[in-house]
């Protein structure tokens, strides 16, 4: 057995050399056995120069011709360099090992690493990967603190022996001045591999970033890596966090949170060492609230229909002007008798009817998609249908004619309703907007999903709606009407094909997909979608149950 000790989890130079003499001697892979020596105990390594990395002891060929040169010569493509320099970064002590299994595999199997489904190569790909994230998540969560005299040049703190070296004592002159220190815990070894990222971006500044597998200082001249530290060795906080967080509160915009987004991208286990994280919660808790509270502050005000004395202006409304269907709409500002958004709930509130609720909707103005629309589009049905299915917001056809469900997407439901044992005829259609949003994409207007604001606009409305028909079950077709039913984001997968209770409401609750999902799928996916679509709303063929 052969036994190669290389230098630290780091010495990437070290395995070249070793793999390439092991591979060249005809040693097997499992005659090797790889370890690491003892970690480095004092800063000053300087990093390695360019110069010396670019000396490559494993000679690199293109896989699509023959290894050239001496049979002896252990020769690789260019994509084994660049996967080595990621993976051997990696935590896992078995990566030494296996990459020199995959260098010894590559001198009889030049194209290797095309085979993704090979498990070396496929173990491979997963550290490199999981390195190259590791190295994006520091490059954006690490945060530098304020320190006066943090960063000597022979350790991390200013206070080290000044009679240690004489060769320190000019930078030890300058310790007073400050510096700054970061803590981070990355997953792997990475720190050497990303603090030239750090020495370019703030090379002004001196600076050390503790970690506790290896720790980096610049002086504003060169990088040196020294051991890991311990979280105690950081700056808890400094004087400029405060005007941070103040600054990261104010620009906060609740309603473009996405909680599941924002922990995939940055993990609860980033947040103990950024400052800002204390406001992550309390910011989220108000979102919605805040939301709400934007949508009426920044909706267009109603106008009076008595002209201001003091203005020169005339009291005759503005001309109106024609929509695509032959009907005059005046777009160019709400009609005197339109209902603003203030008023759009009392004016819910007060419909006594379903057709007086559609008359109602018809003046709603209460955010700007009424004005590239038509006119609105109120559900259809009769009052005391046991089942209510709620779709998103009307389409073109459906903008056209005033009638909700009768495009592609309401033919497909109409079938799926057969199938499923539910009559249309006995159940209400309707969606959680009113009005039409859609992009112009040359004379076609093409479907534009509605935002949290036209939701929140239209919540009046469909809640009127739910308990004018008084269904037993109500299901939601898509996340739009899932949202505006439930009041939160609520995913299609995790939620359909069951019914469900909701807290305070006197109906039940279906969530499934829009038909209008299944009309842009794939053809050899559709049967299969189209049979669980059905499958879902066969849940409603007894009204709930």
């Amino acid at each position: 057995m052969r036994s190669i000790v290389l230098a630290s989890d780091t010495d990437l130079a070290g395995w070249r050399a070793a793999a390439r003499g092991l591979a060249r001697d005809g040693i097997p892979p499992e005659a090797v056995s790889w370890s690491v020596g003892a970690a480095d105990d004092l800063f000053g390594a300087p990093a390695a120069s360019d110069a010396a990395l670019a000396t490559e002891p494993l000679a690199a060929y293109d896989a699509d011709a023959a290894p050239p040169g001496d049979a002896a010569t252990p020769r690789v493509p260019p994509a084994f360099l660049d996967l080595c320099k990621r993976a051997l970064l990696h935590r896992d002590p078995r990566r030494f090992a296996l990459m020199y299994r995959l260098l010894w595999r590559l001198q009889s199997e030049p194209r290797l690493l095309d085979v993704a489904m090979d498990a070396d190569v496929g173990q491979a790909l997963r550290w490199a990967s999981a390195v190259r994230r590791d190295a994006h998540k520091m490059k954006a969560y690490v945060r530098f603190r304020e320190v006066p005299g943090a960063v000597a040049h022979d350790g991390v703190a200013a206070s080290a022996d000044p009679a240690a070296d004489d060769a320190t004592a000019s930078t030890r002159d300058a310790a007073t001045e400050s510096g700054y220190i970061a803590w981070f815990e990355p997953e792997h070894h990475i720190v050497e591999a990303v603090a030239p990222f750090f020495a370019r971006r703030f090379a002004a500044m001196r600076w050390a970033i503790l970690t506790p597998l290896r720790s980096a200082r610049w002086d504003g001249h060169a990088l040196a890596f020294g051991p890991g530290a311990t979280r105690a060795d950081a700056p808890a906080d400094d004087a400029m966090e405060d005007l941070w967080r103040d600054y990261y509160a104010s620009i906060f915009n609740p309603a473009r949170l996405k909680v599941r987004t924002m922990q995939s991208q940055m993990p609860r286990k980033y947040w103990r060492n950024l400052p800002e994280a204390g406001l992550i919660a309390p910011l989220g808790a108000a979102a919605q609230e805040r939301t709400e509270a934007m949508i009426r502050d920044t909706a267009p005000a109603r106008k009076s229909r008595t002209p201001d004395a003091a203005s020169d202006e005339p009291a005759t409304a503005p001309l109106p002007t024609a929509t695509h269907d032959g009907r005059a709409l005046g777009h160019d500002a709400p009609p005197p008798d339109t209902l603003a958004p203030e008023s759009a709930v009392p004016a819910a509130a007060e419909a006594a009817t379903l057709d007086a609720l559609a008359e109602a909707e018809r003046h709603c103005r209460a955010c700007p998609l009424w004005q590239p629309a038509t006119q609105a589009v109120p559900g259809a049905g009769r009052p005391g249908a046991r089942v209510m299915l709620v779709g998103e917001a009307p389409g073109d056809r459906e903008d056209i004619a005033g009638r909700a469900f009768i495009g592609p997407a309401g033919q497909l439901l109409d079938r799926a309703l057969a199938q499923a044992g539910v009559a249309r005829d006995e159940a209400y259609v309707t969606n959680a907007v009113k009005h039409f949003g859609y992009e112009l994409r040359g004379k076609r207007r093409l479907h534009k999903s509605p935002g949290q604001r036209e939701i929140a606009a239209c919540r009046p409305w469909l809640e009127r709606e739910l308990e004018l028909v008084g269904p037993r079950l109500v299901v939601a077709l898509g996340a739009t009407a899932a949202r505006a039913l439930t009041g939160r984001p609520t995913p299609i997968e995790a939620n359909r094909g069951r019914v469900m209770d909701l807290p305070g409401r006197p109906w039940k609750l279906l969530v499934t997909v829009h038909p209008s999902y299944l009309l842009r799928l794939p053809p050899e996916a559709q049967e299969a979608a189209h049979a669980r679509f059905v499958a879902d709303l066969a849940l409603a063929s007894d009204g709930g149950g």
